[in-house]
């Protein structure tokens, strides 16, 4: 399975109708949780999503609405027995403040959990591919991300026995890419890999085209609409219209739209904003929402 799951879209506080940041990311058997808020426990819950399966959790910065969370998280972690090793990675600036969200109180700690800073050329592959880190403009160190599978390929039956290659010869073709006179290319088509890029709290910089550039799945804010656009320039924040033109310039497949200020209680103008720069989907997000990923090119 591949989607998005919301668990929280407020930006700087909670309101009725929106949690603190929350983005868990499903993909196959890589499950990535983004920016774990204030209260991301309960919304995975409210979910029906386990902590288990979460394998690395990905932190932009230390703005508590996209940080409180994470002691939460990582003494569950400990309490469900997790039996894998979860990473963690964050803005390497920021060590001190994971070090006081790791052991912000007494638990009974006996998670694997692996601190994995990032910096400005960060790269780990992941079993969905690799995922790298930019950093962004805003008023503290932050990073983007980016994960990226690998193209790989589709074989084609009837090419497959036309040429007469069947069983277990199929496999010796793919790990050795031929066999006999017949190459892994005679049979088969490129199967593209799907990509997916997350960039919280940022002003417009060169990263945020580079990690949104061709990516299936944009997962953006848009604290704020246009009428306040010189505002969000000084806080280091996108408008709905930046952030959909971001989106269009880059090639986007479909737009989620996030991170909503309180301040502007009929969030369908974020739509009709963004609707001016991007055509394709857009999504904006409210608690709970599941995103599937959009259908290979």
């Amino acid at each position: 399975m591949r989607e998005l799951v919301v668990l929280g879209t407020a930006s700087q506080v909670p309101t009725r109708h929106r949690n603190h940041n929350g983005y868990l990311l499903r993909f196959d058997d890589e499950v990535i949780l983004f920016d774990p808020g204030e209260g991301t426990q309960r919304q995975l819950l409210l979910a029906g999503l386990p902590i288990t399966p979460i394998k690395r959790i990905c932190v932009t910065h230390f703005h508590g609405d996209h940080s409180l969370g994470l002691p939460g998280i990582l003494q569950r972690v400990s309490l469900d027995r997790v039996p894998h090793p979860v990473a963690v990675h964050y803005p390497a600036g920021g060590q001190e403040f994971y070090d006081r969200l790791r052991y912000a109180t007494s638990y009974w700690d006996n998670a694997d959990i692996v601190p994995s800073p990032v910096g400005a050329a960060f790269v780990t592959e992941t079993s969905a591919g690799r995922l790298t880190a930019l950093p962004l403009r805003h008023s503290i160190e932050t990073y983007g991300y980016r994960l990226t599978e690998p193209d790989s390929r589709r074989m084609l039956p009837e090419l497959l026995t036309a040429h007469g290659i069947s069983g277990p010869a199929v496999g010796e073709l793919q790990r050795a890419g031929r066999l006999g006179p017949v190459t892994l290319e005679q049979v088969s088509t490129v199967r593209h890999g799907q990509s997916m890029a997350f960039v919280m709290d940022t002003g417009l910089c060169d990263n945020v085209y580079a990690l949104a550039q061709g990516v299936d799945l944009l997962v953006i804010e848009s604290t704020f609409l246009a009428e306040d656009a010189e505002l969000a320039a000084q806080v280091g924040h996108l408008t709905a219209g930046q952030a959909a033109a971001v989106a269009r310039e880059c090639g986007v497949r479909q737009l989620v739209l996030t991170h909503f200020s309180q301040r502007y209680p009929d969030q369908s103008r974020f739509l009709d904003e963004a609707r001016k720069e991007f055509d394709g989907p857009i999504v904006i997000a409210e608690d709970l929402l599941r995103v599937p990923f959009p259908a290979r090119r």
